[in-house]
């Protein structure tokens, strides 16, 4: 069989998720149940981060950290024709990442790398909750869950970790206008390690998954108010988890 014949082949049996948002048609591949339901609730899992991530303007620079399987830079790269750097280091879920960027014909648009961004350079490990692809609650650096309390994972993988305000020094990507920050856990770092990014001008907004119960995390509030960010309080109470696991989690937007 010609190598270009068992290509398609294996395409054909790869199922994929296609979602209508607005005058938009995006596809995720769903390869298990977690990535088909993560595609479906698109519109309604986090609805604030989708109306923000849908009024960035063309070619707009977005910073997606802990981007998992794309949802966000697909939808930034597709609907709203932005220019996308994401971040994903697990490896199953960084391998989907880039199969929905190919399926989505964005690969000019979107580029992704498989490391953690932390607070400086380091060699360490990515504990993990779940060895699917589509997962989350994997922490970089800790054995911790997402409320930074110890706990036993299912996997530990290599990683590499990287602060954004290095990959930014290097060139890597341009300074960005819109930056997500989604790691379930160490946000805070992420933070530390942007600090000069931060202080560009092009930057106009920040997403932070935040929970105000864990100390590092109301820190962070504060922190951005002394950055010269503020966030609207409605914003976050519509946000705010009432029940499940991440009960008191939210996406708080902070705009300079």
């Amino acid at each position: 069989m010609a190598k270009n014949q068992m290509v398609e082949d294996y395409e054909k049996g790869f199922p994929v998720a296609r979602v209508e948002f607005q005058n938009s048609t995006i596809m995720y591949g769903a390869p298990n149940q977690i990535a088909y339901w993560r595609a479906s609730t698109l519109h309604t899992k986090e609805p604030e981060t989708v109306k923000w991530v849908a009024s960035f303007k063309k070619d707009e620079v977005f910073v997606d950290v802990g981007a998992n399987i794309g949802l966000y830079s697909i939808l930034a790269a597709v609907h709203a024709s932005a220019r996308v750097f994401a971040f994903e280091p697990e490896s199953e879920n960084y391998a989907l990442l880039n199969r929905n960027i190919r399926l989505n014909n964005v690969s000019d648009k979107v580029v992704a790398w498989c490391c953690a961004l932390t607070d400086h350079r380091c060699v360490d490990r990515l504990y993990m909750t779940n060895v699917e692809a589509a997962q989350s609650g994997h922490e970089f650096g800790a054995e911790v869950d997402p409320s930074l309390r110890p706990t036993k994972a299912a996997f530990a993988q290599g990683s590499l970790g990287y602060s954004l305000d290095e990959f930014v020094a290097l060139k890597a990507l341009p300074a960005p206008n819109h930056i997500k920050i989604d790691v379930d856990g160490i946000e805070h770092s992420v933070v530390k390690g942007a600090q000069e990014t931060f202080a560009c001008q092009e930057l106009k907004s920040v997403l932070i998954e935040i929970s105000p119960h864990i100390e590092e995390h109301a820190q962070l509030i504060e922190t951005m108010a002394t950055l010269g960010f503020a966030f609207d309080p409605d914003q976050v109470e519509r946000a705010t988890r009432t029940e499940g696991s991440t009960k008191g989690f939210a996406e708080y937007i902070f705009r300079r």
